[in-house]
C-alpha cells in the first residue's frame, strides 16, 4: 500500500489513515498534535471512488460494501505487519489514528482481529459491521471523537459503536464537538490528552 514513514525518537508509532479523498500525508499535522517524538506511517487506501481515495468500497452513502470492507481490513493488517518489518517499528506499541473512512477501517480491524494496535483514536467513525462476536479488548483504550450535528455519521451510530466497543471490554472515551462532520481543535486536544493519559500503560 503506498504510505509515508516517519522515524521518530520514540518507541511509539501513530499509524495514520484518512477519511476519503485524502491521502497518506492527510492527518501529518494531527500526529504532530499528539505526539511529535512518535514515529509516523500514513497510508493510502487502495480503493478509488470517482478519483477519491478510500480504504474500501461503499454502495452508497452509510452503505458498506461488506465483502470489500472484509478483504481491505485483512489487505491493511497484512500491510502494517510488513510495514513494522521493513521499516523495524513495534507493531505492539502502535496507536491508530482514523478520521471518517479511515477511522471505519480502524474500527474494523479491531472488529476482526485481537489486539491490532494498542490504542485506537476513531475520530467521526461509524459501526464497521453488525452481528458479530467481537474480541476481548480489555486493556484497549478507545477514544471516539464525534460531532452531535454530523450529517455524515449520526448520533446513534457512536452511541451503538461506544456500546459495542464497551461490551467488548474496550475502555472507551467518547468526546462529543458540538459540530458537524469536521474535525475541531478541542477534539484533536482531548485526543492528545487521552492519548498522553494511556500510552505507556
Amino acid at each position: 500500500m503506498k504510505h509515508i514513514f516517519k522515524k521518530g525518537t520514540s518507541d511509539h508509532t501513530l499509524l495514520l489513515l484518512h477519511g476519503t479523498g485524502g491521502n497518506e500525508e492527510d492527518l501529518l499535522p494531527i500526529a504532530q498534535m499528539i505526539d511529535p517524538d512518535a514515529n509516523v506511517i500514513g497510508v493510502r487506501g487502495n480503493v478509488d471512488e470517482n478519483g477519491m481515495n478510500r480504504f474500501f468500497r461503499r454502495l452508497a452513502e452509510g452503505v458498506f460494501d461488506e465483502e470489500d470492507l472484509i478483504f481491505r481490513t485483512k489487505e491493511l493488517h497484512e500491510f502494517i505487519d510488513e510495514a513494522a518489518s521493513e521499516h523495524g517499528f513495534d507493531r505492539s506499541n502502535m496507536t491508530a489514528i482514523g478520521y471518517s473512512n479511515g477511522a471505519n477501517i480502524a474500527g474494523s480491524l479491531l472488529y476482526h482481529y485481537e489486539r491490532p494496535f494498542k490504542h485506537a483514536i476513531l475520530l467521526h467513525p461509524m459501526v464497521p459491521r453488525r452481528g458479530l462476536d467481537l474480541p476481548d479488548m480489555s486493556g484497549l483504550p478507545v477514544f471516539i471523537g464525534a460531532g452531535s450535528n454530523d450529517p455524515i455519521c449520526p448520533p446513534e451510530e457512536t452511541k451503538e459503536l461506544h456500546e459495542h466497543l464497551k461490551g467488548a471490554g474496550a475502555p472507551v472515551e467518547l468526546y462529543w464537538a458540538n459540530m458537524g462532520h469536521q474535525l475541531t481543535r478541542d477534539e484533536i486536544d482531548e485526543a492528545r490528552r487521552f492519548y498522553d493519559a494511556n500510552k505507556d500503560k
